[in-house]
């Protein structure tokens, strides 16, 4: 069916309420997205954080009486200024199918590729993860995961023990094994994670090598390689937590930073860790390095 789209240009601090009379009016479906360039981090469980300049949208039925809902928003206080929106007339099709068609098999690498289930395989001999996206909490678009996942292709862990420190989707673990990595122990904080986690490492065929575990839980021991693709915040606030688990010898990588936070990062993990050149995608950094002390 048909869909009309309003979208209202909001603080960060009225987005809610904004949100809340969007779906008073009969909207279907309220989402928030960023009104300027503003780069916004996963958050916590039960965390909801927004954007300073915030635009939110509801979707309604297409024969809704717009002009009302504008009128009756117009009413409100809340709006700083008058009422700044947008009006798009959505058409009858397949979304389904039109989202499925814009996600393709992607390369990280030489020699790794992450597929939707739905694409045929480009290269079968090489390493391919299969995982549809917006059925984890990460697969590999994002340029803090895709310059993990081009690390381990770099340097392909053979043989080794290996921990994926907020491990999200599993996407970092999960190609650690199909690389021949010896075993994976996945934490994260969120048992939603973990559960992804787990079916998309048995979907890849190395679920018997994945151990997971919620942080109150996550074992005692050092292993070869480290990887932690988190956020800044937690690489340092946890950063004796982390190193705990880098053998002497062994190697670490760092992501989820933005390339103004490098710096702090290091401090973090000095002198345990001696860092190779951070690498920048975009705004973004990941930085590896190897435990000397």
């Amino acid at each position: 069916m048909p869909w009309i789209q309003l979208t209202l240009s909001c603080s960060e601090e009225h987005a809610p309420q904004v949100g809340d009379m969007l779906m008073a009016n009969g909207a279907q479906a309220v989402t928030y997205r960023d009104g300027a360039d503003t780069p916004i981090f996963e958050p916590r469980p039960g965390d909801v954080i927004l954007w300073e300049h915030t635009l939110a949208t509801g979707l309604f039925d297409a024969n809704t009486n717009v002009k009302a809902i504008i009128g009756n928003l117009e009413k409100s206080k809340i709006f700083d200024h008058d009422l700044q929106y947008k009006v798009d007339a959505l058409e009858d099709k397949d979304w389904e199918r039109e989202w499925m068609d814009n996600f393709h098999p992607i390369r990280f690498g030489q020699n790794l590729w992450i597929c939707p289930s739905w694409r045929e395989i480009p290269e079968p001999d090489a390493v391919n993860i299969l995982l549809d996206p917006g059925m984890a909490f990460g697969t590999g678009t994002h340029p803090t995961t895709a310059m993990c996942l081009r690390w381990i292709d770099a340097n392909p862990p053979k043989g080794k023990a290996v921990v994926d420190f907020g491990c999200g989707s599993g996407i970092l673990g999960i190609a650690s094994l199909l690389f021949d990595a010896k075993h994976v122990i996945g934490i994260d904080i969120d048992q939603q994670a973990l559960i992804a986690t787990k079916d998309n490492a048995e979907r890849n065929h190395v679920g018997h090598n994945f151990s997971l575990y919620l942080p109150s839980q996550q074992p005692e021991t050092q292993v070869d390689l480290v990887l932690a693709n988190v956020l800044a915040g937690p690489l340092r606030e946890l950063a004796d937590v982390i190193l705990a688990f880098v053998a002497p010898g062994g190697q670490l990588v760092l992501s989820g930073i933005l390339e103004r936070q490098i710096e702090g990062v290091i401090e973090a993990y000095q002198p345990h860790i001696q860092f190779d050149t951070p690498t920048i995608d975009g705004d973004w950094a990941m930085l590896s390095g190897r435990r000397t002390g």
